[in-house]
């Protein structure tokens, strides 16, 4: 027998057969116990109660619906397969954006004001009445949502297989626009690109490198293993990243303070700060291309990951040609001056 009788995976087992029924009264005494009982659950509880709780997501009440999405996540987190659990976690997320936009148009419709926090609990009467349960639901459970999301997204899979991540983004985008407040990390991780080539060229040197990256939550990451790859691979000169620096950057636990070995450029020009995304640097014919200066300041940061739970990497397929690598450098405009 995989669950065990008193424990996560017991509760579990009467959450889904009490939610199947319809038995309101039999599910939320299920609910308490699963979050009671999580902190004790054996792998084998976790590994099987992850998707059997995501089979059942769609039937959930929405105000419990996003806790039960976040103990999904958390099964994930601990080994369960999160490709069998992202489909309903990821259509929840989108329930939720809608319901939140929603809320936005409904709150500035009936007078403004600061917005709510999205927070544990339920909404108040006020709330409720100015937005419609639904909206106000959707907008109070929406950092619960990001959080169940993000875990299902730190797999690879999950990431090639939602082909909707685009239409999640802008429907968060105008979530953010409407209330002010930002999801920093589902927007990040919405973004996150795999398998993704990069033409990188070295200004100093002239010189130019085809790469491919995967799994790189934001600039701080892709700015290390860019360096790791190119100054410590020996192809251009410059501050070379410890292998520690690299390490924490691609699949190790933890941060290692580092030290930035370039400035980095769109072809136009501009800088691309730390804080951005892959996602921002131009596609020029077809491919991402970025501009690699000498440092202008000395920049310092604990070098790690944006995401704890996804592993990332920069590739080097191989160098550019004399001729190829003027081609590129042709569409490059000369770097503007910046200050940090």
């Amino acid at each position: 027998m995989i669950f065990g009788r008193a424990g996560f995976g017991d509760a579990v087992a009467d959450f889904e057969a009490a939610v199947v029924a319809q038995d309101p009264k039999r599910s939320g005494k299920a609910f308490t116990r699963l979050q009671e009982t999580f902190g004790q659950a054996k792998e084998a509880e976790l590994l099987e109660g992850g998707p059997r709780l995501a089979a059942v997501l769609r039937q959930v009440p929405p105000g419990p619906r996003a806790v039960v999405a976040v103990l999904v996540g958390a099964c994930v987190e601990r080994g369960a397969d999160a490709v069998r659990c992202a489909p309903a976690v990821l259509a929840g997320l989108r329930t939720a954006l809608e319901a939140a936009e929603a809320f936005a148009e409904a709150w500035t419709a009936t007078g403004g004001g600061p917005f709510p926090a999205p927070g544990d609990g339920e909404p108040g009467e006020d709330v409720v009445a100015r937005t419609g349960s639904e909206a106000a639901v959707g907008w109070w459970t929406l950092r619960e949502w990001e959080r169940a999301a993000v875990a299902m997204l730190n797999d690879p899979a999950v990431r090639t297989a939602a082909a909707d991540r685009g239409e999640l983004l802008e429907l968060l985008a105008a979530v953010e626009q409407a209330s002010d407040a930002e999801f920093t990390s589902l927007a990040h991780m919405l973004r996150v690109l795999d398998d993704e080539p990069l033409v990188a060229l070295h200004r100093p040197s002239g010189t130019g490198y085809l790469l491919r990256f995967s799994g790189i939550g934001d600039i701080f990451q892709l700015h290390t293993l860019l360096a790791d790859a190119l100054i410590g691979g020996g192809h251009v000169e410059g501050r070379a990243p410890l292998p520690q620096e690299a390490a924490v950057c691609r699949e190790t636990p933890g941060q290692v303070d580092t030290v930035g070995s370039f400035d980095l450029v769109t072809p136009d020009g501009d800088a691309i700060w730390n804080e951005g995304a892959p996602a921002d640097i131009p596609v020029v014919d077809g491919v991402r291309l970025l501009v690699l200066d000498e440092p202008s300041l000395r920049r310092t940061w604990p070098a790690g990951r944006f995401f704890p739970g996804m592993r990332g990497d920069v590739l080097l397929e191989r160098p550019l040609d004399p001729q190829e690598a003027e081609r590129w450098f042709a569409r490059v405009s000369p770097v503007k001056a910046t200050e940090d």
